[in-house]
C-alpha cells in the first residue's frame, strides 16, 4: 500500500481549533468535547480528512496572585 502524502494532492484546508482560543474566556470542557467531535468526523467521515500540520499555541494569565498556561492546538 502506498500511503505517501503530497501537499500539491490538497484541494480544501479546514482548521479545526481545539482548547480555548480565546483568553477572555473560561475554558468550557463541552466545548472542547464539541471541537474533539469535530475533528474526528473529519478524519473518518467521508471525503476523509488528513492532518497536514499542527499549531500549538498558549499564553499566560494572571488571576490575582496566580498565574495560570493556557493552552490550544490547531490542526
Amino acid at each position: 500500500m502506498n500511503d505517501q502524502f503530497s501537499l500539491s494532492d490538497v484541494g480544501y484546508v479546514y482548521r479545526v481549533i481545539v482548547g480555548n482560543d480565546i483568553p477572555e474566556q473560561q475554558p468550557d470542557e463541552a466545548k472542547v468535547q464539541k471541537q474533539l467531535a469535530l475533528l474526528n468526523r473529519c478524519l473518518t467521515e467521508v471525503p476523509r480528512g488528513r492532518i497536514i500540520g499542527q499549531e500549538k499555541n498558549f499564553y499566560l494569565l494572571n488571576i490575582g496572585e496566580h498565574q495560570v498556561v493556557m493552552q490550544y492546538i490547531v490542526y
